[in-house]
C-alpha cells in the first residue's frame, strides 16, 4: 500500500511511519518542518501544511490510504476543527480513506457518561485537548469522506512494541485494574491493522 501520514514526526505519527514501512509499504510523511534525522531513508517527505487542501488533495489522490496523526499545540486547540475539515475535505477530493488518531475523551467511560467528564482519565491539565478531541469527532461525523475515528486509551506515551492490544467499539478500553492505557508503538500496529484490513466501523478504540 501506499500511505499518507499526516503529522509524521508526533509521537504518534512517527510511530507509525516506523510500523508501515516495517510492514514493506510506501510511505510518504507530511512534515510542517524539516526533515527529521530519526525519519527512515526510504520514507519520502513532503513539507505542507495539513489546512493546504490543494497540496493534501494532490498527495492523497496517488495513496491506497491516508493516516491524521495532527495534534494542536497548546493554546491552539481551537484550530483542530479547521484542520481536521481540511484534511476530510482533501480526502473526499482524491476519493481516499483517512484514519484520524483522535482522543479518548469522545469515549464512554466505565462509569457512565463520557471520558471527558471523568477526571480519573481526563484531569484539569488535559481538558483543553480533550475537548478538542471531541470536536474533531464532530466535525468528521457529518462529513461525506471515507474516514474513520481512532481513540487511543487515557494514556499513550512512547514504549515498547509488543505487537499486542485489545480493540473497543466506542467504550474505553480499560485493564482489570481500571488502567487504561498504549504505547504509541502499539498504536501503531493497531493502526495498520485496521489500514491493512479495514473493519468498517467509523468509531474506535484500542489499548491493552
Amino acid at each position: 500500500m501506499k500511505i499518507v501520514v499526516v503529522g509524521a514526526a508526533g509521537m504518534a505519527g512517527s510511530r507509525i511511519v516506523a510500523e508501515a514501512g516495517g510492514r514493506g509499504h510506501r510511505v510518504t510523511a507530511v512534515l510542517r518542518g524539516l526533515r527529521p534525522e530519526t525519519l527512515p531513508p526510504e520514507v519520502a517527505a513532503v513539507r505542507g501544511e495539513a489546512t493546504d487542501v490543494e497540496l493534501m488533495t494532490r498527495l492523497f489522490t496517488s495513496a491506497d490510504a491516508v493516516v491524521g496523526a495532527t495534534r494542536p499545540a497548546p493554546g491552539a486547540e481551537h484550530a483542530v476543527t479547521a484542520v481536521t475539515t481540511a484534511l476530510l475535505d482533501a480526502a473526499a477530493a482524491a476519493g481516499t480513506r483517512i484514519l484520524f488518531i483522535g482522543g479518548s475523551a469522545p469515549l464512554l467511560a466505565p462509569g457512565g457518561g463520557l471520558v471527558y467528564d471523568a477526571p480519573a482519565y481526563v484531569p484539569p491539565a488535559w481538558r483543553a485537548i480533550a475537548a478538542a478531541s471531541i470536536a474533531q469527532l464532530d466535525a468528521c461525523r457529518p462529513h461525506a469522506a471515507d474516514w474513520a475515528y481512532l481513540s487511543p486509551p487515557a494514556l499513550l506515551e512512547p514504549g515498547v512494541r509488543t505487537g499486542g492490544y485489545r480493540r473497543g467499539a466506542t467504550a474505553l478500553v480499560v485493564g482489570p485494574d481500571g488502567s487504561s492505557r498504549i504505547s504509541a508503538e502499539d498504536l501503531a500496529v493497531a493502526v495498520l491493522d485496521e489500514l491493512e484490513q479495514p473493519s468498517g466501523e467509523r468509531h474506535f478504540s484500542v489499548g491493552y
